[in-house]
């Protein structure tokens, strides 16, 4: 890693790495990182004083990506990752992204303050046609996800949840959606297009190791009327749905959030220091 990338990580601003310099900044080779670019992928995480939570499994998700989109070799990418961890602040609230460009092949850590985090949402009850080219890889599509969260605030929500054309749920535009049947955690089958998402992946794990059933079903929107549901992501956590927004008819309820409490506090728990 070279002296610029350690100085420049304080700050927020995107780094571009090379093999050969490491993670630089526009000023210390004369060259501009390319942006605005679509992206090949994309992975973050939420930081906080140095600490995050399942970066090992961001990470494997990341090289894997990046793999099948047919990007560096696995010695460039291991390396990168090395360079980047060690760019990373260990003071602060910080919301990083790692990406691979889809035109120019750049590696590249966007290093962005954490905006402000939400223990609820409210989500746009009238659903989303699933939009995405490439819905299980993070990254292709996150400019057109940008609009449909914006789409989703015109009626005065946060997020937007994903329907496919049967009207099956699928996912949040930025999060992974679980839900609660009486004592069994529910969430979509893997056979449909979502995202492989690491707090949902932590989710279930714990489920499985304290008995809790959990069950791949499918449902649309108003299935989820009067339940606890959850959307959640790697900057937020576990975000239970505290209203529901959209003028559906009748309009749907949002079920009490009984458990999310205590799972937020487990999650919180599970942050590991950056090595």
């Amino acid at each position: 890693m070279t002296r610029t990338a350690t100085q420049a990580a304080a700050t927020p601003g995107l780094l571009t790495w090379t093999p050969r310099r490491g993670l630089t900044g526009p000023d210390s080779h004369g060259s501009v990182p390319t942006i605005g670019e679509r992206l090949a992928v994309a992975d973050s995480w939420l930081l906080r004083d140095g600490r995050v939570r399942g970066l090992a499994r961001h990470r494997e998700r990341f090289l894997r990506a990046c793999g099948d989109s047919g990007g560096p070799s696995l010695r460039q990418l291991v390396d990168f990752w090395r360079d980047m961890t060690a760019a990373l602040p260990r003071t602060g609230e910080w919301f990083p992204r790692v990406e691979l460009g889809a035109e120019s092949r750049e590696l590249r850590l966007l290093l962005r303050p954490a905006p402000p985090l939400g223990t609820g949402v409210r989500v746009w009850a009238a659903g989303q046609l699933d939009p995405r080219t490439v819905p299980r890889r993070k990254g292709p599509d996150l400019d057109i996800l940008g609009r449909v969260r914006q789409r989703a605030a015109t009626e005065g929500a946060d997020e937007a949840v994903l329907i496919a054309p049967s009207g099956v749920v699928l996912e949040g535009a930025t999060s992974s959606l679980l839900w609660w049947e009486d004592d069994t955690l529910c969430l979509p089958s893997p056979q449909l297009p979502v995202l492989a998402g690491v707090t949902v992946a932590l989710i279930q794990e714990r489920a499985q190791r304290t008995g809790i059933r959990v069950a791949h079903r499918e449902r649309t929107l108003a299935d989820l009327d009067d339940r606890e549901v959850w959307l959640v992501n790697a900057l937020h956590g576990i975000r239970p749905v505290t209203e529901w927004t959209g003028g559906t008819e009748p309009p749907m309820r949002a079920g009490r959030a009984t458990r999310a409490t205590e799972w937020r506090q487990w999650l919180e728990d599970l942050t590991q220091p950056l090595e």
